[in-house]
């Protein structure tokens, strides 16, 4: 219940993005599974391999997608209020899941209709967009830098570890403390993908208790800027790579 009123606030139906995220959970950094995540361009990759097999223009099209610019400042507010208005990574035997987008976009529109009609649609627009496309951007980068960095493990499914992808193919991402704060603790996120249910307001303490959680691959705000730019894995080298010029 809290969920789905959350996701009238976030434009985000709440059971649609509840199945994505636990898919995410149980297929991320993996090289054999990757096509199981859909149109998730932001927790996952090609391979160098992949990449330069492909045509000119599917090339052209993975460095458009994968551009800073557009990967994190154009696609995430189209993302959230756009695209989350139609099931469009729902397989046909997720029936809650699509029921849910509708759901949420008839409360929507019952909300917005009703905000609307006391303060002004032109309000409602300037305040609602305005935040979404903030928050979505941030949301977005913060979510994505800390799958897609230089150090990030990647395995095929043979190889592939629980424990592994969630301590080397997840990081932490070590914010200034009012950033931490106000980011709900998100920087701890190979604990969370360790363990999802433990609450944010323990993911630093699980953290500090035990020394192999903090061998996790440490990002700053500096470092994690940079860190935009890798998109694709690199086998021979094992780790993340940028997208090659030619």
């Amino acid at each position: 219940m809290i969920g789905s009123l959350c996701g009238l606030m976030t434009l985000t139906p709440y059971a649609f993005w509840r199945r994505q995220h636990a898919q995410h959970h149980g297929i991320w950094n993996n090289l054999d599974r990757r096509k199981a995540s859909g149109l998730d361009i932001y927790s996952s990759c090609l391979t160098t391999a992949e990449y330069l097999g492909l045509g000119r223009w599917c090339k052209r099209r993975y460095r458009f997608l994968n551009h800073p610019v557009v990967a994190n400042i154009l696609l995430p507010p189209l993302i959230f209020i756009v695209l989350y208005r139609v099931p469009f990574d729902a397989t046909t035997g997720w029936k809650r899941e699509r029921c849910a987008v509708y759901l949420t976009d008839l409360a929507l529109i019952a909300l917005i209709g009703g905000l609307g009609l006391v303060v002004g649609y032109g309000r409602v627009a300037a305040v609602q967009l305005s935040t979404m496309t903030v928050a979505s951007i941030i949301g977005v980068w913060l979510f994505t830098i800390q799958h897609r960095f230089e150090e990030a493990l990647w395995a095929p499914d043979a190889r592939w570890s629980f424990a592994a992808a969630a301590i080397r193919g997840s990081s932490y991402l070590r914010l200034p403390r009012v950033l931490q704060w106000f980011t709900g603790n998100i920087g701890f996120h190979h604990i969370h993908h360790l363990n999802p249910r433990v609450p944010n307001y323990r993911l630093e303490e699980c953290h500090n208790a035990d020394p192999n959680l903090r061998s996790a691959p440490t990002l700053t705000l500096r470092t994690a800027l940079q860190a935009a730019r890798y998109t694709l894995w690199d086998a021979d080298l094992r780790r993340m790579v940028r997208i090659p010029r030619s």
